[in-house]
């Protein structure tokens, strides 16, 4: 926050310095890309991150989606088409910000997109031969999608999950979750709400991500937590089975 005074945006812990949620997920030589923020290109670099095959999109609001100019690098790199997968109200949503990627006459060098619509929120889709499961849940009123791969689960701005999509959480070894505050707040769970969500799962471990500097201190918080759930920062690698 510009001018922020608080104890978080004034910690030298570098746990605290937080850019925008997304993930990164390498699996079986692919490289996947959860969220293309406005600090995509930073992360990216700071990442090191050399090739990417394909970018998923949880849903439509700029702090998940501003990035996706900065895919062009990857064409260039790769020579080829990046594959974009989202839910149509969410293409529809970047073919109006983003209207000269999709041009049907294109200025040279723009992104190079190859659209791949999620149709059905709970049933599995594959990416580069992989089985995604698409996980809904609610922001405030608004539909998103989280991914489970495998063992591992991303779900980022939601406050409300179904008993159906729980059932689907159910067993995952790793579950990312959003915990924005402590505070109540009309579409992020608060801590308080993600740790109970995941006391109920269970999973072998967690990560409480989406975190804003009203929540507190990196050590501080996860001095109150269960040692099977951590806060993530940026540039967490986690081996995930």
């Amino acid at each position: 926050m510009i001018g922020c005074d608080c104890p978080v945006c004034r910690s030298l812990d570098p746990r605290d310095t937080r850019l925008r949620v997304s993930v990164h997920i390498d699996v079986a030589g692919r490289s996947l890309v959860v969220d293309t923020g406005p600090d995509f290109r930073q992360q990216m670099l700071r990442a090191r991150v050399k090739r990417l095959d394909a970018v998923l999109f949880t849903h439509e609001h700029k702090d998940h989606t501003a990035g996706l100019d900065d895919i062009r690098a990857f064409n260039f790199r790769q020579q080829q088409e990046m594959p974009v997968y989202a839910e149509p109200r969410v293409i529809k949503q970047l073919k109006q910000e983003f209207a000269y990627i999709f041009a049907e006459h294109k200025y040279p060098g723009v992104p190079q997109v190859r659209l791949h619509p999620i149709e059905a929120d709970d049933q599995p889709f594959e990416v580069l031969g992989l089985a995604v499961q698409p996980l809904r849940a609610l922001h405030y009123r608004l539909p998103v999608l989280g991914f489970r791969i495998g063992g591992f689960v991303y779900l980022t701005d939601a406050n409300f999950i179904s008993e159906a999509t729980m059932t689907l959480l159910r067993g995952a070894d790793t579950i990312v979750l959003n915990a924005l505050r402590r505070e109540p707040h009309v579409s992020h769970f608060t801590l308080g709400q993600a740790v109970e969500v995941l006391e109920e799962l269970r999973p072998r471990r967690a990560y409480l991500t989406h975190i804003s500097h009203q929540l507190g201190r990196h050590h501080e918080v996860e001095a109150e937590l269960p040692p099977w759930i951590r806060l993530a920062y940026d540039g967490l690698v986690l081996d995930v089975n």
